[in-house]
C-alpha cells in the first residue's frame, strides 16, 4: 500500500463525513452539534462530531481535491 492509496482512503473518508445530514442521520442518533457545544466537547464523541462538522464546512476544498484525484487517476491510469 503506497502513500497515494493512503491519501485516497483519507479523501474517501472525508467525503463520507461531508455528506452526512444532521436532520436525517445525526440528530436521531444523538450526534447533533447542539448537544455537544457545551463542556462535553473534550470527549471522543464530541471530537468526532467536531470532525464531522469541520468536513461539512470544507466542501469546496474537498471538491477541488476530488477533481485533482480524478485527473491524476485519468492521466496515470
Amino acid at each position: 500500500m503506497g502513500l497515494w492509496t493512503f491519501l485516497e482512503g483519507f479523501l474517501l473518508l472525508a467525503n463520507a463525513l461531508a455528506i452526512l445530514n444532521e436532520d436525517r442521520f445525526l440528530a436521531p442518533r444523538g450526534w447533533s452539534f447542539s448537544e455537544f457545544s457545551g463542556g462535553k466537547s473534550k470527549s471522543f464523541k464530541g471530537q468526532l462530531i467536531g470532525l464531522i462538522y469541520a468536513t461539512q464546512y470544507l466542501r469546496v476544498p474537498l471538491i477541488l481535491l476530488n477533481s485533482i484525484f480524478v485527473v491524476v487517476k485519468l492521466v496515470s491510469g
